[in-house]
């Protein structure tokens, strides 16, 4: 059986498996809730079977338990006898479990409502045991550049779901828009929600898209996406980006800028890609400012983990503002990072009063990390190891490695060419813990500290869902085992013509499920994207 990502153990003995029919019988044990409500719901509607609850839980025909000795997200099913047992260490665990009935039931079990009548469904008799290798297997999703309904969100929730993807990183806020409504500062979605116009590929093609772009979600809507992601098994972490990508706040209100610098009153959401220079002053009311948004995003997400950018912040601004150089002084920084470090402190121990922990991209390593950040490590695996050494949790996403806006392929035909070429095989070759810090048998402490992996979907070049399905599959499949199963550390020495092999099941769930991947010959003729400029980047990428 091709099952996506790989159990760590599986085996398929000679024998009847379970037969669904009208009369199967569904139940699950405490704290199975969500599990047994996904495959009744779900594959219910696939099969057409009703699945109805059995009138003793230990007499179900498809049964659920917890099991204490199992962890959290590890499960066992047991399929043989006309019976199927699963048994998992938490809910998590009993929804992996779910997700990989389903891949046993066939491509057709993807599906939203039977394609036949007959039955015909059987789970074969089968012997699994399986745990993920990192606790954060995750996706980032830039709503910001180009806004994904809320349709759209629930959707990719199901697909990270699917891949056994457990956190949807949301990238809500950045200088091209703003998506998280914020009660008591309206504006920000009012204005900062929208721009006039953009960019349509690399600054270089000259295009533009003169169509006003914009949309925002509320916070009902939000919470929507929470509890819907939570009966997934997924936790959504929000990113509010500071004190760089800024522009659609500082547009929305001015004296959130360097107003001493620039007229700030004259901005409006940044129409180009890239990095606005336009960044946050740093005067106690834009720190109670962006308090009083936190405050708000607290109240809907409730995750452990929040993300506040800290990444691609100029410093001209600074350089230039005597307010700026005047706080410089008045703390006793050493200079404008010191000024990006205190900048972010202030939200570490602000987040740490409440319960929670900020994340942050690598340049908050830059004049010193806030004491309990985590650190997602974007430019490579360095910041990542430095962050592990001094102490630090990380999640490895290095943009060279696993940011799937860059080109699947070389050639004409790639729409939007970004960066690297990083094919399915590549992204099945990565590994997110360097060897610098040491593999199994001998990991060092300083390894342990990588809670996880990520694989970024930036949409500068991606207008909609379909562009984003195009970016993210096949290679998302690929990042889902390597997150998921325990693959050789060595990438030379992975199993690529067998995962190749399983990946021809797999397209086929991908078509029941309406996505629109890249296909391995290349992009339909409707994907391609002709005449308009990327900007690839040729030659390997660097190990580091």
């Amino acid at each position: 059986m091709d099952l996506i990502p790989a159990p760590a153990d599986v085996r398929f003995p000679a024998e009847a498996g379970l037969r669904l029919g009208p009369v199967t019988t569904l139940a699950g044990g405490p704290g199975t809730g969500d599990a047994e409500r996904w495959l009744r719901s779900t594959l219910g509607a696939a099969t057409g079977l009703p699945l109805a609850p059995a009138a003793a839980p230990g007499r179900a025909d498809l049964a659920l338990r917890l099991d204490a000795a199992l962890a959290a997200e590890e499960y066992r099913i047991t399929v043989g006898a006309g019976r199927a047992l699963l048994a998992a260490g938490g809910a998590a665990g009993a929804l992996w479990a779910a997700q990989t009935v389903r891949q046993l039931l066939g491509p057709e079990a993807f599906r939203r409502a039977p394609l036949r009548r007959d039955g015909g469904w059987t789970l074969p008799a089968c012997e699994i045991a399986d745990a993920p290798r990192f606790g954060w297997r995750g996706v980032l999703l830039d709503v910001a550049r180009h806004f994904l309904p809320k349709d759209g969100l629930l959707r990719y929730l199901d697909l990270l779901a699917a891949h056994k993807l457990n956190v949807l990183h949301l990238h809500l806020t950045d200088d091209q828009g703003w998506r998280f409504e914020v009660r008591r500062y309206p504006r920000l979605t009012g204005v900062g929600g929208w721009r006039e116009r953009s960019m349509v590929g690399f600054r270089s093609g000259g295009r533009r898209d003169d169509r006003p772009h914009g949309g925002h979600y509320t916070q009902d809507d939000l919470r929507e996406v929470v509890g819907y992601a939570a009966g997934l098994g997924i936790t959504v972490v929000p990113e509010i980006d500071l004190p760089g990508h800024a522009q659609a706040a500082i547009a929305a209100y001015p004296e959130l800028g360097n107003t001493d610098v620039v007229d700030t009153a004259a901005l409006g959401v940044w129409t180009d890609w890239g990095v606005s220079p336009n960044v946050l002053n740093a005067s106690d009311a834009t720190l109670a400012f962006y308090e009083g948004v936190l405050e708000e995003l607290l109240e809907v997400f409730p995750s452990e983990f929040v993300h506040l950018g800290g990444d691609e912040c100029p410093k001209d601004q600074w350089r230039a503002s005597p307010a700026a150089r005047a706080r410089i002084a008045e703390l006793g920084l050493a200079d404008e990072d010191g000024l990006q470090s205190w900048f972010l402190r202030h939200f570490d121990r602000w987040l740490a009063d409440r319960g929670r922990r900020l994340i942050g991209w690598d340049e908050i390593l830059q004049g010193g990390p806030a004491p309990g950040a985590a650190v997602s490590s974007w430019r490579g695996y360095a910041g990542g190891v430095a962050a592990a050494r001094a102490g630090h949790d990380v999640v490895i996403c290095p943009e060279q490695h696993v940011y799937l806006d860059h080109r699947q392929a070389d050639g004409p035909d790639e729409p939007v060419p970004v960066g690297y070429v990083r094919t399915l095989e590549d992204v099945y070759r990565f590994e997110p813990v360097p060897p610098e810090l040491g593999r199994p048998p001998e990991s060092t402490a300083a390894a342990r500290r990588v809670i996880g992996t990520q694989a970024n979907l930036w949409s500068e070049f991606a207008t909609d869902a379909r562009d984003l399905d195009y970016r993210a599959f096949p290679r998302l499949a690929a990042f889902a085992e390597v997150a998921w199963s325990r693959l050789p550390s060595d990438p030379a020495a992975r199993d690529w013509p067998g995962f190749e092999r399983r990946m021809r099941a797999h397209y086929a769930r991908l078509d029941a499920l309406g996505v629109a991947y890249r296909p391995p010959g290349g992009p339909h003729p409707w994907q391609r994207r002709p005449g308009v400029a990327g900007r690839p980047i040729e030659g390997a990428p660097p190990a580091g």
